[in-house]
Order: C-alpha cells, then sequence, then structure tokens
C-alpha cells in the first residue's frame, strides 16, 4: 500500500493495508510457511537477533504473512501495533503475562466469556493476580473496585451472551484517572462497527476466529494497542512464550478482513429483522439485542457503534427443557457454540459457553437455562425465522 495509507477510508484500508509486495509482483497476499529465515552474514544474523536491524528472525516471532495481518487489523481499530496470537484467549493471557505481575489487581465486568472467567479465577490467581467481577453497566461498581494494586480493567461490548453494552469512554477516564489500563474485548463489533482506541481504551483483544473471519475456518487471535504496550511488551511475551498464530491462520483472516465491513452490514440487518420477530412470538420471554428501544443500553449502543451487531440472545418460557427442545429442533441452524460465521449459529450457553462456570456464577451474569443466543448468519432470514418455529410450536 502507498505512504497514504492513513488517509484512506476503512473499506480500502480493508483490502490493501499491510501488503507489501514481494519480487514476484504477486496481487494476492502470500503465505509464508517457513519456521526460519537465512542471513547473509554472520554480522547481519546478530544485528537481527540483537533488534538492531529489523527483519525476519523465526516464524515464532517474525513471519511477513502473519506481519501483514497485523498491520491489517492495527490500521483498522487505529491502533500503532498489533500482535496475532494463536487463539482469542492466548491474546488475553498475553496481554495479562506481559502487563501484571504477583500482587496485581483486575477490576473486570461479570459479563465477560466465560472462558476469560476461568482464566481469571483458575489460573492467574494462583501466580497472585486477583479478580474483582462487576455489573458492566454499573459505574459506580467499577469504582468501587478499584484498588491501589488495580492495573486492568477488562470488559466485552457488547457483551457474551446479553449484548450489555459498557460506555467505552467513561471507563477509559475512570481507568486513567485511577493508573489503570481499559482493555476491551471488541470481538461482537469489530472495528467495522466500533472502535474502543478512538474512545480512550488502550487496548484492544480480539478473537479473529469470529467475525474478522467470518466463515469459521481458523483459530486465532490478536492484541492491539501502542507501540510501547503492545509493540513492545505483548510482543515481547509472544516471542518467548510463542503462543503464536500460524501463516495460514493470518492469510485467511486477511482474507476475511476483505469483506469485513460489508458482512457485518449484512450481519447488522438480518439480526435487526430476527429479534424484532422474535419480540412477537408468544414463546419467547425477553430479547436481548441492542437494535430494539425495548435494550437497556440502546441509545449508548447507538452513539457509540456504526451498527447493533449479528448476536441476538432470548429467554424462552419453558426454562431449559424449552431451550434444549428449541436448539434440537434447528435443522438449518448449526448448533455449535461459535459465532461471526456466515451460517447461523445457535446455542445455550448455561451448559456450553458458561457451563464451567459455578451456578451461582452465572446467576450473577444471568445467564439462566432458558436463555438460548444465536449469532445470526447471512442466509434468508425467512428461512432462519421457519427453522426456529420448529422449536416454538
Amino acid at each position: 500500500m502507498s505512504d497514504h495509507e492513513e488517509e484512506y477510508g476503512f473499506a480500502t484500508r480493508a483490502v490493501r493495508a499491510g501488503q507489501k509486495r514481494t519480487a514476484e509482483g504477486e496481487q494476492s497476499e502470500p503465505i509464508f510457511t517457513t519456521s526460519s529465515y537465512t542471513f547473509s552474514s554472520a554480522a547481519e544474523a546478530a544485528a537481527r537477533f540483537s533488534g538492531e536491524l529489523a527483519g525476519n528472525i523465526y516464524s515464532r516471532f517474525t513471519n511477513p504473512t502473519v506481519r501483514t495481518f497485523q498491520d491489517r487489523l492495527a490500521a483498522l481499530e487505529g491502533g500503532e501495533a498489533c500482535v496475532g496470537t494463536a487463539s482469542g484467549m492466548a491474546a488475553i493471557l498475553a496481554t495479562c503475562m506481559a502487563l501484571l505481575q504477583h500482587g496485581d489487581h483486575i477490576v473486570s465486568s461479570r459479563a465477560i466469556f466465560g472462558t476469560t472467567t476461568v482464566l481469571f479465577n483458575n489460573y492467574l490467581a494462583k501466580y497472585g493476580v486477583s479478580t474483582t467481577f462487576v455489573s458492566l453497566t454499573d459505574m459506580q461498581a467499577w469504582a468501587s473496585a478499584i484498588q491501589p494494586s488495580t492495573k486492568l480493567l477488562f470488559l466485552e461490548t457488547p457483551s457474551n451472551p446479553l449484548t450489555e453494552t459498557a460506555d467505552i469512554g467513561e471507563l477509559a477516564k475512570l481507568a486513567h484517572d485511577n493508573g489503570c489500563l481499559l482493555v476491551v474485548d471488541n470481538c461482537f463489533c469489530t472495528p467495522a462497527l466500533q472502535q474502543p482506541l478512538t474512545l480512550g481504551a488502550d487496548l484492544v483483544i480480539h478473537s479473529a476466529t469470529k467475525f474478522l473471519d467470518g466463515q469459521g475456518r481458523c483459530v486465532g487471535g490478536a492484541v492491539i494497542g501502542s507501540e510501547d504496550i503492545v509493540g513492545k511488551e505483548v510482543f515481547g511475551f509472544l516471542r518467548t512464550a510463542g503462543p503464536t498464530m500460524s501463516p495460514f491462520n493470518a492469510w485467511v483472516f486477511l482474507k476475511g478482513l476483505e469483506t469485513l465491513r460489508i458482512r457485518m452490514q449484512a450481519h447488522c440487518e438480518n439480526a435487526m429483522i430476527l429479534a424484532q420477530w422474535l419480540v412477537q412470538q408468544p414463546v419467547v420471554e425477553k430479547v436481548y439485542y441492542p437494535g430494539l428501544p425495548s435494550h437497556p443500553q440502546h441509545e449508548l449502543a447507538a452513539r457509540q457503534q456504526q451498527g447493533y451487531g449479528g448476536i441476538v440472545s432470548f429467554k424462552l418460557r419453558g426454562g431449559k427443557v424449552g431451550a434444549w427442545r428449541l436448539v434440537d429442533s434447528c435443522e438449518l441452524v448449526s448448533v455449535t457454540a461459535n459465532l461471526g460465521d456466515t451460517k447461523t449459529t445457535i446455542t445455550h450457553p448455561a451448559t456450553t459457553t458458561h457451563a464451567r462456570l459455578t451456578p451461582e456464577q452465572r446467576q450473577e451474569a444471568r445467564i439462566s437455562d432458558s436463555l438460548v443466543r444465536v449469532s445470526v448468519g447471512l442466509e434468508d432470514v425467512d428461512d432462519l425465522k421457519t427453522d426456529l418455529l420448529r422449536g416454538m410450536s
């Protein structure tokens, strides 16, 4: 891409940013399937390893295909640096391991992916990093939970699976007033709909497995932020510990980024139609979707996001039995806990994505047995309605 990269619009950067053509003059980005690289001399090798000379060293931490993905995603999120990782959870782990030490404290939203909760409670706690969980939307709870040892404020917005929305700007101010970093998982919106760094966040986390890929093909993650924090600290952990993104996966994600904006627009359109239809179904007790005026943070989502996303959750009358009946009756919709796919997926969070939480933790997070989560894909919406009706009769 030219030197005017920062002047181009989002869609142009999604297609072009980060690419550096080789001498072969390829149009599509190549996949560099190599573990190591050669040096012209011992002096060049020494300069590369010492950091005096930029360049490829070993594909655990330097690979041209991965670097293209990192540069493109950083350009879309408005960050200075990006580190690609083996999964979304690896991105969260890399961030915590790079920036925290024994005795540090995290304040986290209670409304996060169940495995993230397990990471904080069961594994970071082993090494002396404690976590306090608070309501995503209760600013007073966030402020009260901050301690002198607090280093990170962590959240997903919109949340998984209830699509609660947090005021990123207000949380950024709170974090910075207390000497903390604000970390936002932007998986549900992607930079096509929301750019937390421009709203004051310090770090953005992605599970590239989801909407960034968009077709359920590969697993990967990313951390985006400043050159000092991500380019040095998080990259330093990746270089040493090696939760590395593969070149092939990075290439797949690059192809996903090219269509990200138009896919997210289509996801939003279908999700809105489906959410409005679900509200009218007698067996549905409550629908959670930021695009509905009934959503508690509807106005905030309208102001903070460029769209309401592709995730719709709802509670069915009939508890777990009713929820499972609906899931089991689907013939078109895929029964899987993954999300962000062109194919619509459905899952029962209490027994899948949040099953590792205790019943008390699920109750605090309002993950009831009657809750169903749908990641709305790109099929004809009428076909999705017909499929869901099978289990609602």
